[in-house]
């Protein structure tokens, strides 16, 4: 017959945070250790897709983890992904362009009228 097991907690109910798995003690006892919860990747807040390059992980551990492990080193790092960040200077620059071009033109009409 096997050995029964108590928790070690108070909850009691079979929950998201209370997951658990049999271990054997130096002493040949069988006891429940708990799981802590699997950590994330964050996504970019504009395409919803994963971050590369940073480490999964639960918000309390990550506001001790490096910043080497929560950031890539460009532009928006830890907060958008690569093809955000190029769309969003993208369309910056055909921004700026298309102010120029209403700029020239409003030059040349003032010109053929003086």
């Amino acid at each position: 017959m096997t050995q029964r097991l108590t928790f070690r907690r108070r909850l009691s109910y079979n929950t998201n945070s209370n997951r658990r798995k049999v271990s054997k003690t130096p002493g040949g006892k069988l006891v429940y250790l708990y799981q802590k919860k699997l950590g994330t990747i964050p996504r970019c807040g504009d395409t919803k897709v994963k971050l590369h390059g940073i480490r999964p992980a639960r918000p309390r551990e990550r506001s001790s983890m490096t910043k080497r492990l929560k950031t890539v080193s460009r532009a928006y790092g830890g907060a958008l992904s690569h093809k955000a960040v190029r769309d969003r200077i993208v369309r910056a620059f055909l921004i700026e362009e298309q102010k120029i071009v209403v700029r020239v033109l409003k030059a040349q009409e003032a010109s053929k009228k003086s």
